[in-house]
C-alpha cells in the first residue's frame, strides 16, 4: 500500500507501478498502464495500447480520470495518497 511518506520521497516522474489491464471502460482491448509521480507530490495513471512501452505510455497515454475504483485497484494506496491523484 502506497503511503504519503513513500510518495513524497519519490523523485519527480518516478514510476509508481505499471502493467496491463483488461477493462472495457477504458478500451475494448487490454491496455498498458503506468502510474507516475508528478512534479508536485501528486500522481496520475496513464494508459495506451498494450503493445506500447512504458515510456511511450508516459509520453502519449491518456489519463485515467473517471474510474476511482480502478485507480485504487491498480495502485493500492492510503486515502491521503488517493487525495493527491491528479485528475
Amino acid at each position: 500500500m502506497l503511503t504519503l511518506e513513500e510518495l513524497e520521497k519519490m523523485g519527480e516522474c518516478s514510476i509508481i507501478g505499471s502493467g496491463v489491464v483488461d477493462n472495457p471502460g477504458l478500451h475494448k482491448h487490454p491496455v498498458r498502464w503506468v502510474a507516475v509521480r508528478g512534479m508536485a507530490p501528486d500522481w496520475a495513471i496513464y494508459f495506451h495500447h498494450a503493445v506500447m512501452s512504458v515510456e511511450e505510455v508516459m509520453r502519449e497515454g491518456d489519463k485515467i480520470v473517471f474510474y476511482k475504483d480502478l485507480i485504487r485497484e491498480l495502485v493500492p494506496c492510503t486515502d491521503e495518497v488517493f487525495a493527491r491523484y491528479r485528475y
